[in-house]
């Protein structure tokens, strides 16, 4: 499904902890589903590399986040954002402030790269990316509801 008729121009920043796997996941699914309408990017409180896993089972649903680096958030420092959605708890607790009229949203979504043997690892990696696109989905709805 690409674009589900967002508002115009809505630059959003996903925060997580390496900024290697949900946040990464997150912005390939925002871009895709967003469409145009959103500018969108990902950075880690301590950034590290993006997962092989990410890509993989990203590739799977037909996106594309081979090229994607992991950024440090202060990459983005001084810059104006929409929305900040930060999608762990650590990052969450370490996220720069950003202005008053930024709309924060926070998703507690568990480490993918925490489990276990590979299958554990991939099946992990695809379960939280289909709970991170339904999650945003909705959220796309109710930016345009509100917009």
């Amino acid at each position: 499904m690409n674009s589900l008729n967002g508002p115009i121009n809505m630059r959003v920043l996903i925060l997580c902890t390496g900024n290697s796997a949900r946040s990464q996941m997150a912005e390939g699914l925002l871009r895709h589903d967003g469409g145009a309408e959103y500018e969108v990017f990902s950075a880690g409180t301590h950034p590290s590399q993006v997962r092989p896993e990410a890509i993989q089972v990203m590739r799977e649903i037909g996106i594309d986040i081979s090229g994607h680096r992991s950024k440090s958030v202060e990459e983005f420092a001084g810059q104006q954002f929409d929305c900040v959605i930060t999608v762990c708890d650590k990052a969450r607790e370490s996220c720069p402030m950003f202005p008053a009229d930024t709309k924060r949203i926070h998703l507690s979504l568990d480490d993918p790269a925490a489990q276990g043997s590979e299958m554990e690892r991939l099946a992990e990696f695809r379960r939280v990316r289909d709970q991170l696109r339904t999650c945003l989905r909705r959220l796309i709805q109710e930016m345009w509801a509100t917009a």
